[in-house]
């Protein structure tokens, strides 16, 4: 299988992966959830888990890869202030667990660029079919 037609399919097994951890061990989740957003933790961590699940079907599916691909995008963009809050809030812990989390932060740059690219990917494959 050619590259271009794996990338989707291993971006919605991370999104798949992602959305399950957010059901299996919620609590690691609810920790980096922002303080300004209302409600419980627990339910932006489910929420945002489901997210994740619906985002990887639709990336597995080429009828909504190009759509569910600039969706995904913009959920890496949303989720963005999570992360800053955990590089935050672990400021203080050892180095290798403040590594991590610092380290995610730019890790959401590749994610995006992945994402815009599985959506330009199914645009063309749209235009060719």
């Amino acid at each position: 299988m050619p590259r271009s037609h794996r990338s989707p399919l291993l971006l919605a097994g991370l999104l798949a992966s992602a959305g399950i951890a957010h059901f299996a061990a919620p609590r690691a989740f609810d920790a980096t959830v922002p303080r300004a957003l209302p409600g419980s933790p627990r339910n932006w961590t489910y929420a945002s888990g489901a997210v994740e699940l619906a985002l990887a079907a639709g990336l597995a599916l080429p009828a909504t890869r190009r759509r569910t691909a600039l969706a995904t995008a913009a959920f890496f963009v949303g989720v963005f202030p999570a992360n800053v809050k955990m590089a935050v809030d672990w400021r203080h812990r050892p180095a290798p667990l403040k590594a991590s989390a610092v380290g995610r932060l730019p890790l959401q740059v590749p994610l995006v660029l992945w994402a815009r690219n599985v959506a330009r990917n199914a645009q063309k494959a749209e235009g060719t079919s």
